[in-house]
């Protein structure tokens, strides 16, 4: 009888632990995907910010330019819902807060410096 209990304790030890390690590697794969989510999801709603001269602008796409050591220019898409502060034209000088969203760079708010440099921005 004794020998009876501990075969069946091993039997129900070792169910568990066929359970419990087959079922990790999908908790982990499903752990590591809503994380991977959560983090595209955070990137999404995280706003970056770049400055520099408005060098084309139509209905559709903002294009600033950045000089400097490093020049660098950005293609930003615009939107209905893009916040204008200041008069948006050519050779403006202006600061882009934008949101990535897949390839894509949205305008979220364009903030148009003076050009005599004074003034504050809302």
């Amino acid at each position: 009888m004794k020998q009876g209990r501990k075969v069946l304790t091993l039997c129900t030890a070792l169910a568990l632990v066929a359970i419990t390690a087959g079922a990790l590697p999908a908790l982990a794969a499903r752990g590591s995907n809503a994380s991977a989510t959560t983090r595209a999801a955070k990137a999404r709603q995280t706003t970056h910010q770049f400055t520099g001269v408005v060098t084309a602008l139509d209905k559709t796409t903002l294009t600033v330019e950045k000089g400097g050591k490093q020049p660098r220019t950005m293609v930003f898409t615009r939107n209905a819902d893009m916040h204008t502060v200041g008069d948006l034209e050519k050779d403006a000088r202006v600061t882009v807060y934008y949101r990535e969203d897949g390839r894509e760079t949205l305008a979220m708010r364009v903030v148009v410096k003076p050009a005599d440099g004074s003034g504050s921005e809302r």
